[in-house]
């Protein structure tokens, strides 16, 4: 089949590990124009894949017009939205990075406008693709836990504050939002993706080591539909580097925890019932990445290429983006009213998405 064509909304941080997969590690994928509202980060880009760099969105889709199959919006959270609802009407696939909106309402304008244009849209959960992960989710499927009885995620990484200086959206309300909606939002989706609905949590957060509006560290405790319970355990004040990212799961029949620090490697694989290749899958999932993003873009890619050419639903659409992006609203509203709060819910004091951008 031919290539896949991709263009970058935005120059920042990750967008880094995007332009390296798509223009050297996949077959079928090749970077055709990238674009940021920094010229120095658009020419940075642009010169380095010898690819055209804009400014303006909406120029450089009028440029490359059916030059292009799929856009990465790879901006501030709180410009997902506006983003994808702009760049929608070019009736191209998108894939955003996560979180998809800070919002309720931006997800469901994200989606509507996408289907609307008859568009894919794609939300990058890549850590559902790292190896041991997709064995536990394997063991999950088939039944292997029994009853499931707790679920724990714990994410401990260092953001110190020239992290946050790097940019004037980093930490706030409006662009942003702290720990859970950043680095634990992966996370996050894991662990409900593995138990299931969560029916209601409970939490606090803190403010501990740098100067930001939102949060650093967090904590909450989740009841899922099933009965079981959840712990989210989240903060990027760990120093001096990053310890952390990990998942475990118990039920009656078994238990699996993988941590390293990007939920790379398998640290126990445990099950009353033993079946062929459990002796092994400790040894073999034990893998480290290179940074906390790990592995999965590659194969997150892969899988967002397969769905738009062979028209299949992708792992994280919209709607599972929507999903995580619930229970995290659902923590801060929880947070800002000091009660347990149940989902579904309205948000009415939950700070995420609102105030003005940052100049």
């Amino acid at each position: 089949m031919s290539k896949m064509r991709f263009a970058l909304v935005g120059c920042g941080r990750i967008a880094k590990k995007h332009a390296e997969i798509i223009a050297h590690q996949l077959e079928n994928a090749e970077l055709v124009a990238v674009c940021d509202l920094v010229d120095e980060r658009a020419k940075e880009y642009s010169e380095k894949y010898q690819v055209p760099g804009y400014q303006d969105m909406d120029q450089m889709m009028e440029s490359i017009g059916d030059g292009v199959d799929i856009v990465n919006i790879l901006t501030p959270s709180g410009l997902h939205a506006e983003h994808a609802v702009r760049l929608a009407k070019y009736k191209k696939h998108i894939v955003v990075e996560k979180p998809m909106a800070l919002t309720m309402s931006d997800a469901d304008q994200m989606i509507r406008s996408c289907d609307q244009h008859g568009i894919k849209l794609f939300v990058v959960k890549q850590n559902r693709y790292n190896y041991p992960v997709v064995k536990l989710r394997e063991a999950m499927e088939s039944g292997r836990f029994g009853k499931l009885v707790m679920g724990t995620v714990r994410v401990r990484w260092c953001r110190d504050q020239s992290y946050y200086d790097q940019d004037s959206w980093r930490g706030t309300w409006a662009q942003d939002g702290g720990v859970f909606t950043n680095q634990a939002s992966h996370h996050i989706d894991l662990l409900e993706w593995m138990m299931g609905d969560v029916e209601s949590v409970f939490a606090k957060s803190a403010t501990q080591l740098v100067d930001i509006e939102a949060e650093d560290t967090g904590v909450a405790v989740l009841k899922f539909k099933s009965g079981a319970l959840g712990i989210v355990e989240a903060t990027t004040a760990a120093r001096p580097k990053d310890l952390e990212g990990s998942i475990s799961i118990l039920g009656e029949k078994g238990t699996v925890e993988i941590g390293g620090f990007a939920v790379n490697e398998m640290k126990v694989w445990s099950f009353s019932d033993a079946v062929e290749g459990d002796a092994s899958v400790v040894e073999k999932y034990r893998c480290n990445p290179p940074d906390v993003y790990g592995f999965g873009h590659v194969e997150y890619l892969k899988d967002v290429i397969d769905s738009v050419q062979n028209d299949t639903r992708a792992l994280v659409d919209g709607l599972q983006g929507r999903r995580s992006l619930e229970l995290i609203s659902a923590i801060y509203e929880s947070v800002e009213t000091g009660r347990e709060v149940s989902l579904r819910f309205t948000a009415q004091q939950c700070r995420l998405g609102q105030g003005q951008a940052p100049v």
